[in-house]
């Protein structure tokens, strides 16, 4: 799939999730945080540029190495076999979780690139976990199988996207227009 004329269709996409995200957690009286590594913030960037995002959102940890990750979220060195995996995803929103208090916790981590990419685990793979205190869901995005002339940006992009529209499926919500 290529990507829309400067992005505009995934610009739009990214705002009718985050609103749709905002609204529901502040509707249903939950907070939320975030833990980013090849995010670097984005996502928390998105939901705050929402009006009314402080009653739903506690805070983000922009967790970008292996060290802060264990300091920061305690992930566990034994599970950092590799620092891109569903297991390091899971304990990061795991950790964000407890460490803000919060009701619902978004973690991502994985390759934005243009470098550290191997076979296994190319540039554009990202782990996602979202997690409540019942429930989780974590997800292996596969970018590089789904969109062409991928770089950086449209990674933590798309990842941004993805990450809020697994909070409505966590909730059992959809994207309002």
């Amino acid at each position: 799939m290529k990507f829309a004329e400067g992005d505009k269709v995934v610009t739009d996409s990214i705002d009718i999730v985050t609103k749709s995200v905002v609204k529901y957690m502040i509707k249903s009286g939950r907070k939320l945080c975030t833990a980013e590594s090849c995010t670097g913030g984005m996502i928390s960037q998105t939901i705050t540029s929402v009006s009314g995002a402080s009653e739903m959102f506690l805070g983000g940890a922009c967790t970008y190495t292996e060290e802060i990750k264990m300091k920061l979220l305690n992930v566990k060195k034994e599970t950092q076999y590799t620092v891109y995996s569903e297991q390091t995803a899971s304990e990061m929103s795991k950790g964000a979780l407890k460490l803000f208090g919060a009701d619902c916790a978004v973690a991502v981590t994985g390759i934005a690139g243009p470098s550290g990419g191997s076979q296994e685990k190319p540039v554009g793979t990202v782990y996602v976990s979202v997690r409540s205190r019942q429930k989780e869901i974590v997800r292996r995005l596969e970018l590089y199988k789904e969109y062409e002339n991928l770089d950086r940006r449209k990674i933590r992009m798309l990842t941004t996207e993805t990450a809020l529209r697994m909070v409505l499926e966590l909730y059992e919500q959809k994207a309002e227009a």
